[in-house]
């Protein structure tokens, strides 16, 4: 059977993209190629431990959660993780994958609501960010920017206006947390009337940066 490489697995709150606010088994799988400055989840890169998929939906079923996000590091970097994901689906769960943009997302599983990171210039690792994904994105998905500055905002809204034709998904801009303020973006989005949500991190407000949280 498929195993994957896992970091922790964990309930809490969602606190991004469309599930947001609801109760959710979290399962961060280990490692991730990129090197974002602002990365809150470095403790992911290394080390964890082999699981199956079956004990995984194991975790999942004994969670009492019907919402299971696959998270990471970078989940995408495992192959297996497919396997697990279509597996999660199969059994009845409502499944999101949080993905940097760096990773191809179209063999995922349809069912799945994809959430592609698109990185920024001071990200540090937008020359890794594969666009011909933003073509594969449905209504179904989202598109999600962290954003640290003026710079990142305006190299954002170009990106969107180059790629009007290709986006269906909803489109999320969220301030980095300790670098832009929440306000400061809002301004930034209804002086421009820009066509996307503003995300706010729920659960570093509720937590801050606690892992596992």
């Amino acid at each position: 059977m498929s195993r994957v490489k896992v970091t922790e697995t964990f309930v809490s709150i969602q606190g991004e993209a469309d599930a947001v606010g609801w109760p959710t088994l979290f399962i961060r799988l280990t490692g991730c190629p990129l090197r974002c400055v602002y990365c809150d989840t470095q403790y992911a890169f290394h080390g964890g431990e082999w699981r199956t998929v079956g004990e995984l939906l194991d975790v999942a079923r004994s969670s009492g959660v019907r919402h299971v996000c696959v998270t990471g590091g970078e989940p995408l970097a495992q192959r297996p993780c497919l396997d697990l994901l279509t597996a999660l689906c199969d059994a009845g769960f409502e499944v999101s994958l949080e993905t940097s943009g760096a990773m191809d997302v179209a063999p995922v599983d349809p069912r799945v609501s994809r959430v592609v990171d698109v990185k920024t210039p001071d990200s540090g690792e937008s020359r890794r960010n594969r666009f011909e994904n933003l073509a594969v994105l449905g209504e179904h998905d989202q598109l999600k920017i962290v954003l640290c500055s003026r710079a990142d905002y305006d190299w954002a809204r170009a990106l969107l206006r180059e790629y009007a034709t290709s986006v269906r998904c909803h489109v999320l801009f969220s301030p980095s947390w300790d670098q832009l303020e929440p306000r400061e973006l809002a301004e930034w989005i209804l002086a421009d009337r820009l066509d996307v949500r503003l995300q706010v991190q729920l659960h570093k407000y509720l937590w801050g940066n606690e892992p596992g949280r």
